[in-house]
């Protein structure tokens, strides 16, 4: 029986899925079993919770109905200049180190999740109806590590509506965005100059 050998592409391909399968299954295991705004300390440091937000990072909204299709565009067109982009450093082969890849696939599967909702769950979930392109984000992992509120005003995104700091809620797509982008900044920083 012989091996079926994966183009570089077929594995990113298949990886993303996987990740984005991911997280839609959290998402809907949050939306089946918990009531939005239900909070479950599971550490003192950890909560599950259940928080739909209707526009970008850390609930901030952008302009009403016009602002979340205009929004839904944007993140369409950067999931396509991502895979463009991963694409091309697949092409240029040995010379990109494997972390970056990773790194961008990352971050090309959390935005793809993020958009499956916003396309998606305005008119499939019961919680919400807004129709196509209009869903909220489902979030559920809040981590108040510790309390600040001597916060500098140009900080003040990093800390929580109860002085926590990373007070935000947020979902398994936003940590593999975070992830890469913080892993791609101190492991391949010279690979981007």
């Amino acid at each position: 029986m012989s091996k079926i050998k994966l183009s570089t592409g077929h594995k990113i391909a298949i990886w993303t899925v996987a990740l984005v399968l991911l997280d839609q299954v959290v998402k809907m295991l949050v939306h089946a079993n918990l009531e939005v705004g239900d909070k479950i300390e599971v550490f003192k440091w950890f909560n599950l919770c259940y928080v739909e937000n209707p526009g970008f990072a850390f609930g901030m909204k952008f302009g009403g109905d016009w602002g979340k299709i205009a929004l839904s565009i944007f993140r369409l067109v950067m999931i396509g200049a991502l895979i463009y982009g991963i694409r091309y450093l697949v092409k240029k082969g040995s010379e990109v180190p494997k972390g970056v890849i990773v790194g961008a696939v990352l971050i090309l599967a959390g935005a793809i999740g993020n958009m499956v909702d916003c396309m998606f769950y305005g008119w499939m979930l019961d919680t919400q109806d807004a129709g196509f392109l209009m869903g909220k984000v489902i979030d559920m992992v809040h981590l108040p590590l510790f309390k600040w509120e001597s916060c500098p005003s140009f900080l003040r995104f990093l800390v929580g509506g109860d002085g926590y700091f990373f007070g935000a809620v947020f979902n398994v797509a936003d940590a593999y965005i975070s992830c890469a982008v913080v892993y791609l900044l101190i492991f391949h920083y010279k690979f981007f100059k």
